[in-house]
């Protein structure tokens, strides 16, 4: 196209709320069951905020009986509805059809806020094909009903008479243009939902299900909070404890914490955390504030104590493992990770959560001599299983006849260190990003293993294949555990494999086709947790002599919203990792105190197992149907 055919009459703005339904993925994390679920979690953490702040105690939701549509009330404040002095209109239809309109950005409204975008219920009334509000304030009632973010009635009266209470009933389906026949999941709300009463003292929840035969009707009141959660996880999940009791901690001054945990018998780690009431399934820098302060109060407490048998030195791992533990914190300025508040990002959490907990849980540990016994027996037992398990892994040699000429594809830089444990591989896309790696990260636990283009299928290709690909067999010969009847996971030479490609499609694709191989011929290093996923970022932001590392556009976008107005920012946007520098690399990817990964985790093996066949297997009927049911999702995506 020529410059002379570009005018302005090629510019589009979007108005309004069409951002949202141009693009719904970068508000609600994606048009699947997960986003579609997101809608009734923005509706119900915006009453959530009524009760955190001391205006509700009660919150009803009504799953209907196609599954489709549902309601959410409180006996809050009610939004309001008098007309906005500068926009002329209700206050109401400001709220719902427009971006950042609310009353959270103050904080004369709301103390402590799970939402300060002021984007939540916005989205979700721009996602719905209908929604019905109905507002309870003043002694009166009204009503108005809206459609895919426009407003399709005005604001109504409808109390004839002096009405009591007040409140908010939020009534919507969301759009089958964008979520397709998908169905509300019950279960997963009704499990929700009970979580934000052990979260909330006092808060009492009823669930009605309407989807049930008869109809189901649950209330959830919890006033133990998350002593009582963490003694349902622990028996739903069949884990042994340690000791009979749980250290609990609730500090009422800002910031304000909640924290309840106990060390079992299992071999795993399980933390789940909370930002004023959001799951934070990511976790953040207040559980790494936890598990921080946890180490050091064990430590301090072993040491005055002198309680370790000689020899014995337990890592952060050791003392964290059997921890199940429910961390609960309220931010004033909460900054989350996206819209969908995945992770916490605030970094003064860190130092505010280890200053409270570690001093508690030194003096209850001090307090509690024979429950600190029982722990700090365990600790040792885990300790002294690692050594016995790096000892054996010692036996067996690291080094194998791997070329070290680095001017070649697709051969290893290995690491200095000869421990497992201490040890990480990084599987990189190219040798322009290999390059950048080996010179940005730490020669003496990290090793890079650049590859040359995209790799084999192996969903579509045989054992012989697979075992005659060169690119597939120096990965299997760099990690030493070998494959197939050969394979032995207590000779893997690193504890962690991360698969770091470029953060566009082609990246993507190529993690996609290792995780496949990773998952049809060596699974058990799935299943003992042993695979990652880097995220370098896509976006670098300075603004006003602060520099911001966005992984997408949508933590671009949010990382912009919250600049100065009159701060003017220098975006660039990386085309893939040979552009960045290797301390820019190092910074953001491989550095362990400052980089973002994923674990590989398969929860459900049987819907691994069916996604894998229709995405990557030989039937191209199975991949048409998969790739044409989530057609919607796939427009959401910005590559």
């Amino acid at each position: 196209m020529g410059t002379k055919t570009y005018t302005a009459s090629d510019i589009t703005v979007l108005e309004g709320l069409e951002p949202v339904r141009k693009r719904p993925g970068m508000y609600i994390g994606g048009v699947d069951s997960r986003g579609m679920h997101h809608l009734v979690w923005e509706i119900v953490d915006n009453a959530v905020d009524e009760v955190i702040n001391g205006h509700a105690t009660r919150i009803d939701v009504r799953l209907f009986g196609d599954g489709r549509e549902i309601e959410i009330a409180d006996n809050g404040r009610g939004i309001p509805i008098d007309i906005h002095p500068k926009y002329k209109r209700p206050a109401l239809e400001l709220i719902l059809t427009t971006l950042h309109a609310g009353g959270k950005f103050e904080h004369g409204n709301y103390v402590h806020s799970g939402g300060l975008h002021g984007v939540g219920s916005s989205v979700v009334c721009a996602l719905s094909e209908s929604m019905n509000v109905t507002v309870k304030r003043d002694g009166g009632e009204w009503t108005q009903d809206f459609s895919r973010g426009l407003a399709a009635s005005r604001l109504t009266a409808t109390a004839k008479e002096r009405v009591r209470g007040s409140g908010t009933i939020i009534r919507f389906r969301p759009d089958a243009e964008i979520f397709g026949e998908l169905s509300f999941d019950a279960e997963d709300i009704r499990e929700r939902l009970e979580s934000k009463t052990y979260l909330h003292r006092g808060l009492k929840v009823v669930f009605t299900d309407e989807t049930a035969k008869p109809a189901r009707r649950d209330e959830f009141q919890h006033e133990g909070g998350l002593n009582d959660y963490l003694k349902k996880l622990v028996k739903d999940r069949e884990k042994t404890p340690v000791s009979p009791a749980e250290f609990s901690l609730v500090r009422e001054a800002d910031p304000r914490l909640e924290l309840a945990l106990l060390w079992t018998e299992s071999t795993d780690e399980w933390i789940r955390s909370f930002a004023n009431g959001i799951p934070t399934g990511s976790g953040g820098t207040h559980e790494n504030g936890l598990k921080s302060g946890l180490v050091k109060a064990v430590r301090n407490y072993l040491s005055t104590h002198e309680l370790l048998p000689k020899g014995v030195n337990p890592t952060a791992e050791d003392i964290r493992e059997g921890l199940v533990a429910l961390l609960s914190v309220y931010v004033l300025e909460p900054q989350f990770q996206g819209q969908t508040k995945d992770r916490l990002n605030n970094p003064e959490m860190t130092s505010l959560v280890d200053g409270a907990v570690r001093p508690a849980l030194e003096k209850w540990l001090n307090e509690n001599p024979s429950i600190a016994e029982q722990v700090v027996s365990r600790i040792v037992l885990a300790t002294k299983a690692r050594e016995a398990s790096r000892a054996a892994a010692q036996q067996v040699s690291r080094k194998t006849a791997v070329s070290h000429r680095l001017n070649l594809p697709g051969k290893l830089a290995d690491c200095s260190s000869t421990d497992p444990v201490d040890s990480e591989l990084f599987i990189v896309e190219g040798d322009s990003a290999g390059g950048s790696a080996k010179q940005g990260r730490d020669r003496r636990t990290q090793a890079i293993l650049p590859l040359r283009g995209k790799v084999l299928n192996a969903e579509q290709a045989g054992s012989a294949k697979v075992s005659g690909n060169k690119e597939l067999m120096d990965i299997v010969s760099a990690l030493g555990c070998g494959i197939g009847k050969d394979f032995d996971i207590a000779r893997l030479r690193y504890g962690k494999v991360f698969l770091l490609m470029d953060a566009d499609a082609d990246g993507h694709h190529i993690s996609t086709l290792l995780l496949t191989f990773f998952w049809r011929h060596l699974p058990k290093l799935i299943e003992a947790g042993h695979i990652y996923l880097a995220q370098p970022p896509l976006y670098r932001i300075d603004a006003a002599r602060e520099t911001f590392w966005a992984l997408d556009d949508a933590e671009k976008e949010g990382y912009l919203k919250r600049l100065a107005k009159n701060v003017k920012p220098e975006i660039m946007r990386f085309k893939g990792l040979g552009e960045m520098m290797p301390e820019q690399l190092k910074a953001t990817t491989l550095d362990p105190r400052r980089r973002r990964a994923l674990k590989v985790t398969v929860p459900d093996a049987e819907e691994a197992e069916k996604t894998l066949s229709e995405l990557m297997g030989k039937d191209a009927s199975a991949r048409y149907r998969f790739i044409t049911e989530r057609a919607k999702e796939a427009d959401a995506l910005d590559v």
